[in-house]
């Protein structure tokens, strides 16, 4: 029996993958494109997310500011989940919808691109930093899942929506990690072109 339900975890994972490749792919690429574009202009990407979400931010960050497959100059990126001072200083005197809104009021800049993750789409706080991010004229992409929530709604035409077809919040989360890889993937190859093994 236990053998049966992992079994079952891998494949179910593997089908979700598959099936998410070709509804997420054309949002994949808008969201590498519009990256690029900001990074060549100067610009960084802040990222947030809470719980499981908070760690795909941060594995983002890291991958821009250290590397991804190859060697490359750093590149800006900031997660908001890291410094426990604000957060708790936010969430104690404030409240906790206003953790990541508050910082990207303080660092986001117009041209700026805000990385969003709610696995159900109606994160409070998540939606808080989107409405600044917006307010701050930065463009935003949202990683979500469950039909995209709330914040599936509030996007404008000039984001990108990349919403994992899942209900499962575990499935939505594997299917993000691949995302977040392929967008840094991208972002090397419109960089310097070609193929890591090349």
């Amino acid at each position: 029996m236990t053998n049966q339900r992992i079994l079952a975890h891998f494949h179910e994972s593997a089908e979700t993958k598959i099936q998410s490749a070709t509804v997420l792919a054309p949002h994949i690429a808008q969201a590498i494109e519009m990256m690029f574009t900001a990074l060549s202009n100067g610009n960084k990407i802040l990222v947030c997310g809470n719980g499981g979400s908070a760690a795909d931010s941060q594995h983002f960050a890291a991958e821009l500011v250290g590397r991804f497959e190859r060697e490359r100059f750093p590149l800006p990126a900031i997660a908001l989940t890291t410094d426990t001072s604000i957060l708790t200083a936010v969430a104690n005197d404030y409240s906790y919808r206003e953790i990541f809104s508050k910082q990207v009021q303080a660092f986001g800049q117009a041209g700026d691109i805000l990385l969003a993750f709610s696995t159900s789409g109606n994160s409070g706080n998540v939606v808080a930093a989107i409405e600044a991010a917006l307010e701050r004229e930065m463009r935003v992409v949202a990683l979500t899942g469950k039909g995209g929530g709330a914040i599936g709604k509030m996007l404008t035409d000039a984001d990108v929506h990349i919403c994992v077809p899942h209900d499962r919040t575990a499935r939505i989360q594997e299917v993000h990690l691949v995302t977040i890889h392929a967008i840094c993937d991208g972002i090397d190859v419109a960089l310097f072109g070609g193929d890591v093994n090349e």
